[in-house]
């Protein structure tokens, strides 16, 4: 059956290396999460659950605005609220008053929440290595990592994120 050109037109269009940049970055998302929560299971942490807890550990005093953590985690502030539910419950972090804004809280880690975020830490850097530093060195890391930086806060930019 030849190509209409309707078809050809929509196909062209589906052909679109942004689209498969795009396409490429969601695969490999899924795959790297789903590798990842596998490892996690021993430690009783879920993919999302660490990487809470990592950001909180990379800022400074261990605490981030609740806006801004859901900013980062990529999620609504509600989605983001039931998230430190569970966190909380389990001990791994606590909210407080932010001390230059009545209205906002803080996320902050706790003791718990850095121990096990420790613990996890090697085993989920082991994965890491296999994952991503096996068939990437370490200037690859680097500009991959540069070029999400990049894509990233253009979409902040122009998104009002």
């Amino acid at each position: 059956m030849a190509a209409t050109p309707d078809t050809t037109k929509r196909l062209d269009r589906y052909d679109d290396p942004r689209v498969e940049a795009f396409g490429m970055l969601i695969e490999t998302h899924n795959e790297l999460f789903n590798a990842t929560g596998r490892a996690l299971e021993e430690f009783g942490l879920p993919v999302p659950w660490l990487g809470v807890l990592i950001r909180l550990a990379r800022s400074p005093g261990e605490r981030l605005r609740m806006t801004e953590l859901a900013r980062d985690m990529t999620m609504s502030t509600s989605g983001l609220t039931r998230l430190i539910d569970r966190i909380e419950a389990a001990g791994h972090v606590h909210r407080e008053r932010c001390p230059d804004d009545r209205r906002g809280l803080l996320a902050v880690l706790t003791p718990a929440g850095r121990e096990i975020a420790a613990a996890a830490a090697e085993p989920h850097l082991a994965d890491l290595e296999r994952l991503i530093g096996e068939p990437l060195d370490a200037d690859e890391i680097e500009q991959l990592t540069d070029l999400l930086r990049r894509v990233r806060n253009h979409v902040r930019d122009i998104c009002g994120a």
